[in-house]
């Protein structure tokens, strides 16, 4: 499929996404994810994409892709073609993509930097999966120039907020925290999942604001998607951090 020029999710970013794991040809949390798709499109004010035009998408590049035991399905959603300028048209025809890529499951620990990029708490698109990503494109950058392989990025006010491309979770004194929601963090599917095995295990995970010397105090930190479930950290700004039993508890139920 080709994307016209004057596509407002090519010029301002003007749409969503979501990144669902497959496995085996099977979306997982399909409906997870496409009820936060939704809910993006009501904070965005657009038009949502139908059940049926999503499946048909998905269906056709993960049947296209066949043979990947474990992809990677992008759904694009964009506010579709625009006039010149900020302003939306008056009626808007949004536009779905979709691609499939490998996604075998990482094996080995993370090393962590703290980024110098911000992510602004205060701004809607925080909270959503929108195509407006250059801030973390910006932030997993400069992680890697330090030697790393992921950033962690606080907000303006200097709280601990996520890494570029997942929730973050650490653990203290055998208690395990995440940042709230308000810090600007994305409502992930694994976070919500990992939250859910800890209470079962009788493990609750605080939801905290918490600054830089919270991470620099934690004695473990792990990083949660749905494409890479739960993945423990082995450094951050080369500290050596550990990797307690919990850790693959939490991660068991995980696909």
């Amino acid at each position: 499929m080709t994307l016209p020029l004057d596509d407002r999710g090519l010029l301002l970013g003007d749409g969503l996404f979501e990144t669902l794991l497959v496995v085996d040809g099977a979306p997982v949390w399909w409906g997870e994810h496409m009820a936060r798709l939704r809910r993006g499109c009501v904070a965005l004010s657009l038009p949502e994409p139908t059940e049926d035009e999503a499946k048909a998408a998905a269906r056709q590049v993960i049947d296209d892709g066949a043979g990947h035991p474990r992809a990677a399905l992008r759904l694009t959603w964009t506010a579709g073609s625009g006039g010149r300028g900020l302003d939306r048209p008056s009626m808007l025809s949004p536009r779905l993509l979709a691609s499939l890529a490998p996604a075998p499951r990482p094996t080995k620990p993370l090393r962590l930097a703290i980024a110098q990029v911000r992510r602004n708490a205060g701004s809607p698109t925080s909270r959503h999966k929108t195509l407006a990503y250059l801030d973390n494109v910006l932030a997993r950058r400069e992680a890697q120039v330090a030697g790393a392989d992921e950033a962690v990025m606080l907000n303006t006010a200097g709280e601990v907020a996520c890494a570029a491309a997942a929730n973050i979770f650490w653990m203290e004194d055998g208690e395990v925290f995440t940042p709230a929601l308000d810090c600007g963090v994305l409502d992930g599917l694994a976070r919500a999942a990992v939250m859910a095995r800890a209470a079962a295990l009788g493990a609750a995970v605080r939801e905290v604001r918490a600054g830089a010397e919270g991470l620099g105090r934690a004695e473990a930190v792990f990083l949660t998607n749905s494409l890479m479930g739960l993945r423990p950290a082995a450094t951050l700004d080369g500290r050596h951090l550990k990797k307690p039993p919990l850790l693959d508890a939490l991660a068991a139920d995980l696909p």
